[in-house]
């Protein structure tokens, strides 16, 4: 069992250099070999032990070599400025996966990242409407990345189409969109039209519990 209690609820990105239907999703290898992308969170409801962590804003930018099972990756933790220092040391606690039981989120990821580079500490932006799979995320100074519908590329029309994982770590399920990425700290990368999920979450120690 996982050691602390902790919980958040919120909204969360994932995007990445992978065609749309990231390949992750289905224990399939990456479409180009290698994985660059970011992950993001706005806690709508949160805690670590006592500390209340509603309102935050975090992300992580990653790079694994191949993939992400066989481990290996970068990872460079991006977190609110507005964050006081206990909030930090909790957001760095859960994030660890010290704090989470086996096969879940955060745990799994302490397993498969081997460097990670050093926090940033910068204002957010941060817009998310998932059933219209339009997002916006702005870390200043570090990353980018904005979400649009998938486009039909007859007709133009937006596209619609959903991924659902009952017994998913990640999330239950998710609207899948396009996205860009403009990443400039320490994993420097660009993607244009690429694979974004858009996803309600609530993580805990045990896994996702919704």
């Amino acid at each position: 069992m996982a050691a602390s209690d902790w919980r958040l609820e919120g909204e969360w990105i994932k995007n990445c250099n992978c065609a749309f239907g990231c390949p992750c999703d289905f224990n399939a290898l990456p479409t180009h070999g290698s994985c660059k992308g970011m992950v993001a969170m706005r806690i709508t409801k949160g805690h670590f032990k006592g500390t209340r962590l509603d309102g935050l804003v975090f992300a992580a930018t990653v790079d694994f070599p191949g993939a992400l099972h066989e481990g290996n990756g970068q990872m460079q933790p991006i977190i609110d400025e507005r964050a006081t220092p206990e909030q930090r040391q909790a957001l760095f606690e859960i994030m660890s996966g010290k704090n989470s039981a086996e096969g879940t989120l955060f745990q799994i990821f302490s397993l498969i990242v081997s460097k990670i580079h050093d926090p940033l500490f910068v204002p957010f932006e941060f817009s998310f409407d998932r059933n219209g799979r339009v997002a916006r995320l702005v870390a200043k100074g570090v990353l980018e990345t904005d979400v649009e519908p998938i486009k039909n590329p007859v007709t133009g029309a937006p596209h619609r189409i959903q991924v659902v994982m009952p017994e998913g770590f990640e999330h239950r399920s998710a609207e899948v969109a396009s996205s860009n990425i403009h990443s400039t700290g320490a994993i420097k990368f660009d993607t244009k039209g690429r694979h974004s999920s858009l996803a309600n979450v609530v993580q805990t120690p045990d896994g996702v519990a919704a």
